[in-house]
């Protein structure tokens, strides 16, 4: 295992949505026949961007329109380029979410859970994070949230399926 490290290095991922752990998604990061993945910690971006919930699927999204919504929070892992591809293939980059890099502040599970907070504990890290660089300006005005979580209060369930998926007309 560790020889193939050098053979693929790992890239840092900032997840938000279905992807984090307890979500629809994150099977695909803890199947190691998708690659490696390892959890670092509790991450939040250090500039504010809309996170909303949209089209008939509830996909949480994260608009690529800084200095709007909140400072926004998800989890960090480390993971080879194997599961960044399946990563980028479920997210669809570069066509639908574009995976850009972002400073985002880690910190240790253990230390945001004993609260702890990022101004306190977090250290600022480079991160790759999917957003949705182009969509209809109405979703602007959809409520923002700064964590998502798929049983949310929000009551929008994620219902997306590989055979019935959203496309670029459900953003546009």
């Amino acid at each position: 295992m560790y020889e193939n490290l050098f053979k693929s290095p790992l890239h840092r991922v900032f997840v938000y949505g279905t992807l984090k752990r307890g979500e629809p998604n994150h099977g695909l990061i803890k199947d190691a026949a998708n690659g490696y993945a390892k959890f670092l910690g509790v991450g939040r971006t250090t500039v504010s961007y809309p996170l909303v919930i949209a089209t008939k699927y509830n996909i949480p999204f994260l608009l690529k329109k800084s200095d709007v919504g909140n400072l926004v929070l998800g989890e960090i892992y480390d993971v080879d380029s194997k599961m960044l591809k399946k990563l980028d293939e479920l997210e669809e980059h570069p066509t639908f979410y574009e995976r850009t890099e972002e400073e985002v502040l880690l910190i240790p599970e253990s230390m945001f859970k004993s609260g702890k907070t990022f101004e306190e504990a977090g250290e600022l890290t480079k991160t790759w994070i999917y957003f949705l660089p182009r969509y209809r300006s109405s979703l602007l005005d959809s409520p923002m949230y700064a964590s998502y979580s798929n049983n949310g209060n929000h009551g929008l369930k994620y219902c997306e399926n590989a055979e019935d998926s959203s496309n670029l007309n459900d953003v546009l």
